[in-house]
């Protein structure tokens, strides 16, 4: 029996969806960077990173800042998977 191809594009669509649900500012402000709990595969943190939805999760941060179109598409992401309401 052989191994069943994973789908990376679906994993890291869900790794988006998820991170919509801890996105988070570190200040109350405009200004401050979305930001996302890290807890998730780090080759899937890796392409995200490549992809340039977030910045390099390579550090000591427990959360990955957000790219602006990394914000919006785990909204989208998290619409389009749970089907709440409209992204």
């Amino acid at each position: 029996m052989s191994e069943p191809e994973i789908d990376t594009d679906r994993i890291d669509e869900a790794v988006l969806a998820l991170m919509f649900l801890t996105l988070h500012r570190e200040y109350d402000e405009d200004w401050s960077p979305w930001r996302a709990w890290k807890s998730f595969d780090w080759d899937a943190l890796g392409r995200l990173h490549g992809q340039d939805l977030i910045h390099d999760p390579v550090n000591k941060a427990k959360s990955v800042v957000l790219t602006a179109e990394g914000r919006q598409r785990c909204e989208d992401a998290f619409y389009r998977l749970f089907g709440k309401g409209e992204g």
